[in-house]
């Protein structure tokens, strides 16, 4: 009983940081997903997602059927033994992105999608590091990790843009 007095006590004499700066009355109260921020079935950002979500699912099927072939097109020697299975974590991640994107896309903001699709960024970042580090890719393999990073990079910016159609 007394510990719950306190706490009123303290309720009453003690404001919240933003309100005893006078910061939270003009603070703009907007929901955190509108319409607007959605992507539909009318905007080719939604597709792009959506065709960027079936291609990631393709490599992690791939990787986790293949892993012989994941690692031809990932640029490293298919290792033997237990070293196959982390060519299907690789597949096990890709098929996870997928399905990230794909269900943000459809169920979430286009804001989500970008940050999701930003922090993605780190993993051909670190796929490149590994395959320069190995020294064993091709040009091509090379070539593939880096237009991954910029796909992923320019489809993020472009999430986040406005669009500036105007509805009548």
């Amino acid at each position: 009983m007394e510990i719950a007095d306190r706490r009123s006590s303290l309720s009453t004499h003690v404001k919240a940081p933003a309100r005893a700066f006078g910061h939270a009355g003009s603070m703009d109260r907007h929901p955190l997903a509108t319409r607007d921020d959605r992507l539909t079935p009318s905007d080719p950002r939604l597709w792009v997602v959506l065709a960027m979500a079936l291609v990631f699912f393709g490599l992690g099927g791939l990787f986790l059927a293949a892993p012989a072939l994941g690692a031809l097109i990932y640029g490293v020697p298919e290792p033997a033994g237990i070293g196959r299975t982390y060519l299907r974590a690789i597949g096990a991640r890709d098929a996870a992105l997928a399905l990230y994107l794909g269900g943000l896309g459809l169920l979430s903001t286009r804001r989500a999608v970008a940050i999701v699709l930003a922090g993605s960024l780190v993993i051909p970042a670190c796929d490149l590091a590994l395959v320069l580090s190995a020294g064993t890719a091709a040009w091509w393999q090379i070539g593939l990790h880096g237009v991954s990073a910029g796909v992923l990079a320019l489809t993020a910016l472009w999430l986040v843009r406005r669009s500036h159609t105007k509805s009548v």
